[in-house]
């Protein structure tokens, strides 16, 4: 069942991307027992049915083996060092009633778009700071922020940066490809919840209320010829475990459609934000934990990002067992890095150490804190 979503034969290959009914991936990761997990932790490589046992109940009883299984193949496909990066935030406008982000039409919060002139400074800190690789943020508003913007400042960026990222809204396969052509090494776009009933529930009205629209972007962003795509649910939103199959099968059909575009996957947990939102469904820090694992066993190649939202205690333990891409020195506010009494934050960050504390945190544990991303020349024209 889970497989055979993956064999269907390709008519439109953005938008033919289909997922069972989330309650069948529910089922399917239920029905697993001790048996199929050590199955699955036995193998070299995994399939679907191997990431549904390692995300059921029973793999929780052998977490600690799967730790020690993720922490093997990381070192092994990337060797002991973690990328930096800091997120910039250009607008907090958005067109979209998300229930769960401070960022939502619905909430009464200071809004501002920042001018090519204000990024450009904002940049300029953080690369004082240290940063080389950049995620650029906004809400979702193309009256107020479109790509005629973004790529104006990346080609004022791009040869101060190695890498330089977006998180923002969807925008058309050939726009992508302006964008690269411009500097842009990578997109973000989060399905947020792969259940199509929560899905509909959280996102009432806007353009991200198209849970289909929103499912096929990674496959433009990855055919527009982008050099990286990251994948994300918002975990709280959904059962964790089905989202992490959901994942695990958007990642395979990925590989198949683009083989030659990296690919990334984050895993932001709820945090308290402007609105009266409360996590669906509590995520706690050994769930993330089984999760990330599982995902590093299924594809040992994927990059897995750990951001600010997590707490400093939890992030610093985590190193060397999955993660390959950190934050650090995050604000959620947009103008926030020059003027700290910026107000308007999406949501809470958890971590708030700067960038030479989150490298010293992963040197102690033996790890090399790289801010260049080695192969970004390949992006200039």
């Amino acid at each position: 069942m889970v497989e055979a979503a993956m064999t269907a034969p390709i008519a439109d290959p953005a938008s033919s991307f289909t997922l069972p009914d989330f309650a069948l991936l529910q089922e399917r990761i239920m029905a697993c027992g001790r048996t199929q997990v050590e199955a699955a932790l036995g193998r070299e490589k995994r399939s679907l049915a191997d990431l549904a046992a390692l995300l059921s109940p029973a793999a929780e009883e052998v977490l600690p083996a799967l730790a020690r299984r993720a922490a093997a193949i990381t070192s092994q496909r990337f060797g002991r060092v973690i990328q930096l990066y800091a997120p910039l935030y250009l607008s907090s406008y958005c067109a979209n009633r998300c229930l769960y982000c401070g960022f939502s039409c619905d909430n009464e919060i200071p809004r501002r778009v920042l001018s090519l002139e204000e990024a450009e400074a904002e940049a300029r800190i953080l690369s004082r700071r240290g940063f080389e690789h950049i995620l650029l943020v906004s809400g979702e508003a193309p009256t107020r922020m479109g790509v005629d913007y973004l790529e104006e400042l990346a080609r004022r960026l791009r040869d101060h940066f190695a890498a330089i990222s977006i998180e923002v809204q969807p925008l058309k396969q050939a726009e992508y490809a302006r964008l690269f052509a411009a500097g842009i090494t990578a997109v973000a776009i989060y399905q947020e919840t792969y259940d199509r009933r929560t899905y509909a529930e959280v996102h009432p009205a806007g353009l991200k209320a198209d849970y289909d629209r929103r499912l096929a972007i990674p496959a433009r962003v990855a055919l527009a010829g982008m050099r990286e795509v990251g994948l994300g649910a918002l975990l709280g939103l959904a059962d964790w475990r089905a989202e992490g199959l959901a994942l695990g099968m958007h990642l395979a059909w990925l590989r198949k459609l683009a083989w030659r575009t990296a690919l990334t996957v984050s895993f932001p947990r709820l945090r308290p934000a402007p609105g009266s939102f409360k996590p669906r469904v509590a995520v706690n820090e050994k769930n993330l934990s089984q999760l990330l694992f599982a995902l590093r066993l299924f594809d040992p190649d994927v990059g897995l990002v750990l951001s600010t939202r997590e707490e400093p205690r939890f992030r610093d333990g985590m190193i060397g067992l999955g993660p390959t891409r950190y934050s650090a020195g995050s604000c959620t506010v947009p103008g926030g890095y020059g003027d700290r009494e910026a107000a308007g934050e999406q949501f809470v960050i958890g971590d708030h150490r700067e960038l030479e504390q989150v490298a010293a945190a992963i040197r102690a544990k033996g790890y090399d804190p790289i801010r260049k991303d080695w192969d970004s020349v390949f992006q200039r024209n």
